[in-house]
């Protein structure tokens, strides 16, 4: 009977420390998206709002609010949010390796990457960018 006390009391400490680690990693990552969606000019607060996070990421990437549903798709959604994911990417000026190894493999890694960063939101990556001006010759 001692022995069953000793190994619970392990494991619920080893559990507590996992749940604040956990919950220290979800606040830096929540904070990684509030900068990441100010620096493409939307509200930073979307960020902690569950589903419409996903909904402003995909304004950001360019993308039609309805890819939110195929999202719910399961495998669609597998393809779905890599394609996502780099051109997510794109629209921080990041290639397509970064999006797919950094941001949908690796979220919790990309995501602070594109948040505090230097990166910048270029637009989408689906939409030309526009035009420089280019001077007038005489």
């Amino acid at each position: 009977m001692d022995d069953f006390t000793t190994t619970t009391s392990v494991d619920s400490g080893a559990l507590l420390i996992t749940g604040v680690i956990g919950l220290a990693v979800g606040v830096f990552l929540i904070a990684a998206m509030w900068r990441m969606f100010s620096k493409a000019g939307r509200p930073g607060w979307a960020a902690i709002v569950p589903i419409y996070n996903i909904y402003v990421m995909c304004k950001i990437a360019g993308k039609s609010g309805w890819w939110v549903l195929w999202l719910c798709i399961p495998i669609v959604n597998i393809v779905t949010s890599i394609i996502f994911s780099i051109d997510l990417a794109k629209a921080f000026g990041k290639g397509a390796l970064f999006g797919f190894f950094g941001l949908w493999m690796f979220g919790f890694i990309g995501y602070p990457i594109l948040g505090f960063g230097p990166a910048r939101h270029v637009g989408a990556g689906d939409r030309p960018a526009e035009p420089a001006a280019v001077p007038a010759q005489v």
